[in-house]
């Protein structure tokens, strides 16, 4: 069970959106069907113990406990996403698959608290309805009911166990972060510390086969080192996807579109373009910005528009007619910086941002390309 941050836009190949809760859209993943096959063949053994006699139906019944289960790990993420949003962190959806569930959250949180919070409701929640579910059992009807109760307290108090465990990319590896985070006041260096545990984890995962043959005297089958290999390469991966990422934005904070805008001329939009050409050449500028007659920014001039234009026109044609509409997310405060700046651009990509003043005024233009230059000019030094 874990959140991923900055997620993109839209939901990954083969996935099935159930609904919304909470105003966070639900996404089934076509591996759990294969979740659901193998709980099916698993536990068709036991349910034909417990209820013989049912032929076909025991498969049934395995697949309505993998609901059942998979409707409790859906608990564990919406907890993560309801505390989330308690902080005022947009919750983008919810996917449950192969190894569990995961929560799609835009931006961190402020503080290594919230950060703490968010990361440990997942677990808590679910040996909460491990505790719940184990204290069902004597009062239940024996039979199928009693084994799905049986199964999905043991099931809940393994993972809540299991998602405590501290390295990243579990929830575990979100608390210790938070941890790091408090006792040295770095949020990047908590990430990285919480992703190096993180893969000793999945080191761990790998070898655990052998380990439990040794502490239990037991034989391990081919599907237990064929599971062992597949949770040991989520875990590595998504620690190293975590310190990656923490590396890329300890050098964020250094990059600030002030010191990168491009002098820009604000002119009417109704400006004849060769008149809007002769200020911004006066100027020195390297764009123009448009502005409506109650004074509102509404377009930037595009310069491929402006050379494919013919010099004899230019007199007779408003400057808008040239220029790209200035639509929500493409006019950013002067001031913003580091990962502030990112995420906007991330929300809404184009070639050019408008920057503005606190009262409103315009400083200049923000090319994308620029952007992308000082990051990799910071990366090199």
């Amino acid at each position: 069970m874990t959140h991923q941050d900055a997620p993109p836009p839209s939901h990954p190949p083969g996935s099935y959106r159930l609904g919304s809760i909470g105003g966070v859209d639900v996404y089934v993943r076509a591996s759990w069907l294969l979740v659901a096959g193998l709980i099916a063949i698993l536990l068709a053994p036991r349910v034909e113990e417990v209820q013989p006699g049912l032929g076909g139906l025991k498969y049934v019944a395995g697949v309505a406990f993998a609901v059942l289960l998979y409707l409790s790990v859906l608990l564990h993420e919406m907890s993560h996403a309801l505390v989330a949003k308690h902080f005022g962190l947009p919750v983008r959806s919810i996917s449950l698959q192969f190894l569990g569930g995961m929560t799609e959250i835009d931006g961190e949180a402020a503080t290594a608290g919230q950060e703490f919070k968010i990361a440990v409701v997942g677990p808590l929640t679910s040996l909460a309805v491990g505790i719940v579910a184990l204290l069902l059992v004597p009062v239940v009807p024996d039979g199928l009911t009693r084994m799905a109760v049986q199964g999905l307290a043991g099931a809940n108090l393994v993972v809540g166990v299991l998602n405590l465990v501290p390295g990243l990319p579990l929830d575990g590896g979100r608390v210790l972060r938070a941890a790091v985070w408090r006792a040295a006041g770095n949020m990047h260096r908590g990430t990285i510390v919480a992703a190096w545990c993180g893969r000793a984890v999945a080191v761990a995962a790998l070898l655990w086969p052998v380990l439990a043959s040794t502490l239990f005297d037991t034989r391990p089958t081919l599907v237990d080192f064929a599971l062992a290999a597949v949770v040991a390469g989520f875990l590595w991966s998504g620690a190293t996807s975590s310190m990656v990422s923490a590396h890329i934005r300890q050098r964020l904070p250094s990059l600030r579109a002030r010191p990168l805008a491009r002098r820009v001329v604000d002119v009417p939009d109704d400006l004849p373009v060769s008149e809007a050409v002769r200020r911004a050449q006066e100027a020195s500028a390297g764009g123009i910005v448009l502005h409506a007659a109650d004074g509102r920014l509404v377009g930037v001039v595009s310069e491929a528009a402006l050379l494919a234009t013919p010099e004899d026109r230019r007199p007779w044609m408003p400057s808008s007619a040239v220029a790209r509409s200035l639509t929500e997310g493409l006019v950013l405060p002067a001031d913003i910086a580091g990962e502030e700046l990112v995420r906007a651009m991330s929300r809404t990509p184009a070639s050019e941002y408008v920057l503005v003043e606190p009262d409103g005024a315009v400083y200049g233009l923000l090319s994308t390309r620029d952007v992308d230059t000082a990051f990799e000019a910071g990366a090199r030094r």
